[in-house]
């Protein structure tokens, strides 16, 4: 698991030497265990060192939660980006970060810092202030306790402002982001919201300031969410 965790979404091929540097293992140790995992085709051996395999992403497709999920999504996903041609995305939560299962958008996509399996700190972004503020009271609390990473210049690290924020994303279904994730980008989000009223996931689109107004399309990006909010409830009530 050391092995397979210093791999991220932007370095995905590494060499020995920074294998060894990031997981701490000895020479011997870390040449048996990559034997061993291109062994088991978990990963491939490459000109420049080692990167994750194939199969490794397909047993990532295994996982049954996103899967549906992301099956159930992609057709509102493909509708909100025909209304928009703007950058869309659908993300969920993994601790007090957003993790982004999917992104579709075409040539004029806003330079934004999300990527398929990547992760952003939710206060900087408008789809983790949808999944949090749909969150439970101990997660919120956690998340509000720790650290607010500042990623660009106006990222709302005041807690106060941030709880504030929180309650208006409840109150009107939808959270906007206005350049805190990175300079030059702004967005709108709605959760995906389950049964109990806790978010499953969050819809999002994004676009460059100056050429995207959130605003204008908050009741469409709110339409979709619920739209595969009712889809899910459908298929759950099927099982």
């Amino acid at each position: 698991m050391q092995v397979l965790l210093a791999f991220t979404v932007e370095e995905n091929q590494l060499s020995f030497t920074e294998l060894r540097i990031r997981t701490g293992l000895a020479k011997s140790t870390l040449h048996r265990l990559l034997a061993d995992l291109v062994g088991a085709r978990l990963l491939e051996k490459t000109v420049g060192g080692y990167r994750l395999s194939r199969l490794v992403f397909e047993l990532g497709m295994r996982a049954s939660v996103e899967r549906t999920l992301l099956e159930v999504a992609t057709p509102f996903l493909e509708d909100l980006y025909e209304r928009t041609h703007e950058t869309v995305h659908l993300g969920v939560r993994e601790g007090h970060e957003v993790v982004y299962v999917a992104k579709m958008g075409g040539h004029r996509q806003a330079d934004a810092p999300s990527r398929v399996g990547g992760r952003m700190p939710m206060h900087a972004t408008a789809i983790g202030k949808a999944l949090l503020a749909w969150s439970p009271p101990d997660v919120q609390a956690e998340a509000l306790a720790e650290r607010l990473k500042r990623c660009s210049p106006r990222t709302v690290v005041n807690r106060t402002v941030l709880r504030r924020q929180l309650d208006e994303v409840v109150e009107r279904g939808y959270a906007f982001e206005f350049e805190e994730s990175a300079v030059g980008i702004t967005c709108v989000a709605a959760p995906v919201l389950g049964a109990d009223d806790l978010a499953l996931a969050g819809i999002s689109v994004a676009g460059p300031v100056g050429r995207f107004q959130p605003a204008k399309h908050a009741s469409a990006v709110h339409a979709a969410a619920a739209g595969v909010a009712a889809t899910m409830a459908r298929r759950d009530s099927l099982i």
